[in-house]
């Protein structure tokens, strides 16, 4: 290396919320070299993004450079994710892994052979051929179609062009089944990576990374940022999952970023899901892959009910665990919000003004919209039948299993949720002691719908189905459908099986849940002008101990906002959620036809205890 007088760098360091850097160095250094420097007392990394000409002020050294390095893609799709969710360089490089110099950055030469056990239907070949043509292609395959058998084909042919694949799974909830599907055929060539792993793990599975051993990278949203050079190929299971949408910053979209990183590398992208998103739906070509493996049927039974453990339910369960058969018990994820329904006729409370449900909040005595903010008082009667008799009953999972416990106790419940399946060998455990009969009824939230094989369920009772649809999201109806569909194709895999809905609204879930794509077809009409895929949103949040100075933020930001005439403010005020933390939390909500527009204004007014969340997925 050249010794010099000062040159100087722009640096981006590693995880500050803040801007770019300048350094001086006596060396040349290329750019995206990882380095350290002092910043803040402290010793850092950084990444070098480009040279510069000699500021105004004084400057620090760069105290060392480290034979780490992020490719000329990697800093592409950094500085993509950093426009576009609006956040610092440093916020991206902190999820990215740097390359290392020392290893090959090419690996077509050394192909395993893969001996091909995987014997595809017709139809199944039809919708390879199909995804093979698409640059981004939608698999759309009711559960048990065969997806995974695509995918592993897809993967076998990249493996011959000496090509490796990403392969996305929501959480680390899916990988273990999954995980051992991937090995059985592949091998040695899979690496399972997910935050779970132990430090030791983590260094073998990235030392077969580097060497370009792994030929198939599987795990959550952490999975993309890995250095993987040959890129060949990019599947997102589930596409349709929510967990792919980070909920710190930067707030990305693990599948949008996934479709980004497609057009940089020139690689194809592939999305698949039995309930797809409605933008995915709308933007992608796709195939339809319909029927399973299954040749077993499923009986739907609807209980017009609020949201408890009724005798039909008991009953049921009852009846199930005498045949030495196994029932799962779905409810929604805990939600922080109770919605207010009529126990008689099942009528709900919506927003005036964004046909999404009305919150109760019991402090301010009052039914809130978390989308515009829109406030009205708690009824006494239901404004439709005159009952008095309103509720707002949430059922939990610890409570559902105590429940059923007492109710039947030679059952063996258990508990099949994040607040008890907190590691992955947990998980293991709990599927396995399932699967060999040793419990009788899981009871569960989200995760029970998350493609896991059970063997032996014959009911599947679905709680809850009426407060997701009330939810103030305007994504309640998809969300609910989708659940449903989900949770009702973990059951009657081996034997015929029957699904009790616990809803007021059977029209609508009997109308769709055999026809998902006509649902999506209605939804289309329903969003248009309004929300996604057709409109942009933006959720700007403010959050500081002082609840008078976020609001006062809030406001300053809000002021300047109006002067865009091309981004609506929907609404601004206390969040749902008012304190976490002890931290008080206000919002503001943006809409516009496009991304570009609600970048500009937000650039031009962003003040400092703004964090925006792109594309929000979360209304609470």
């Amino acid at each position: 290396m050249i010794k010099n007088h000062k040159l100087f760098y722009t640096l981006s360091v590693i995880g500050s919320p803040l801007g770019e850097f300048t350094y001086h160095s006596e060396q040349t250094i290329k750019i995206g070299t990882k380095v350290t420097v002092e910043f803040n007392k402290k010793i850092k990394d950084a990444v070098v993004l480009s040279s510069c000409d000699k500021p105004a002020f004084d400057t620090h050294e760069i105290l060392e450079m480290s034979e780490s390095f992020y490719s000329s893609k990697q800093m592409a799709l950094a500085k993509f994710i950093s426009t576009y969710y609006i956040c610092s360089l440093g916020d991206v490089y902190s999820l990215m892994m740097a390359f290392e110099s020392g290893y090959a950055t090419s690996t077509s030469s050394s192909s395993p052979e893969v001996e091909s056990k995987i014997a595809l239907s017709k139809k199944q070949i039809q919708a390879l051929i199909f995804l093979q043509k698409q640059k981004v292609g939608l698999l759309f395959g009711d559960t048990g179609s065969g997806k995974t058998e695509i995918y592993m084909k897809y993967f076998e042919q990249m493996i011959a062009e000496g090509k490796r694949s990403i392969f996305l799974m929501p959480e680390i909830s899916l990988t273990p089944q999954m995980g051992i599907r991937l090995e059985e055929h592949f091998g040695e060539s899979v690496v399972m990576w997910h935050s779970k792993l132990t430090p030791k793990q983590k260094k073998l599975a990235l030392e077969k990374i580097h060497s370009g051993e792994a030929k198939i990278v599987a795990g959550p949203r952490s999975a993309l940022f890995l250095p993987i050079h040959d890129l060949g190929l990019i599947v997102v299971d589930e596409e349709h999952d929510d967990s792919y949408k980070s909920s710190s910053r930067p707030r990305y979209n693990a599948r949008d970023i996934a479709i980004y990183m497609g057009k940089i590398h020139d690689v194809n992208v592939v999305l698949g899901s039995a309930t797809p998103s409605l933008s995915s739906y709308v933007k992608f070509p796709f195939i339809r892959l319909k029927g399973g493996h299954f040749s077993s049927s499923k009986k739907f039974v609807y209980e017009k009910s609020i949201e408890t453990l009724s005798p039909m339910i008991i009953s049921a369960l009852e009846k199930t665990q005498q045949a030495k058969e196994q029932s799962i018990l779905f409810l929604p994820t805990r939600a922080n919000f109770k919605y207010l329904i009529c126990a008689d006729c099942g009528h709900t409370y919506e927003c005036a003004f964004c046909s999404v449900g009305l919150s109760i909040h019991q402090q301010s005595r009052a039914m809130k919209c978390h989308y515009c903010n829109f406030t009205q008082a708690i009824p006494q009667i239901c404004s439709e039948c005159q009952s008095p008799n309103l509720t707002s009953s949430r059922l939990g999972t610890a409570e559902a299993v105590k429940n059923i416990s007492e109710a039947l106790p030679s059952a063996n419940v258990e508990q099949f949720d994040r607040d008890v399946i907190t590691t992955s060998s947990k998980l293991k455990k709990a599927l396995k002691r399932f699967n060999e009969h040793e419990s009788d009824i899981l009871v569960g939230t989200q995760m029970l719908s998350k493609g896991h094989d059970y063997h032996g369920v014959t009911l599947a009772v679905v709680m809850g189905m009426d407060n997701m649809l009330n939810m103030s999201d305007y994504r309640a109806r998809e969300k609910a459908l989708s659940s449903l569909i989900q949770v009702s194709g973990r059951s009657g895999r081996k034997k015929d099986a029957l699904v009790l809905v616990q809803s007021f609204n059977e029209p609508f879930f009997s109308a769709y849940l055999e026809n998902y794509e006509a649902f999506l077809e209605e939804e289309k009409e329903y969003r248009k002008d309004l929300y996604p895929p057709y409109k942009k949103l933006c959720r700007v949040l403010f959050s500081h101990k002082n609840g008078a100075k976020a609001q006062e933020e809030m406001r300053k930001m809000h002021d300047a906002l109006m002067a865009f005439s091309d981004v609506e403010i929907v609404g601004s005020g206390k969040c749902g959620i008012e304190r976490v933390a002890n931290k008080y939390r206000f919002e503001i909500l943006l809409r516009s036809d496009k991304s570009t527009a609600i970048i500009r204004a937000i650039n031009a007014t962003k003040v400092a205890l703004a964090e925006i969340d792109m594309d929000p997925i979360e209304f609470g």
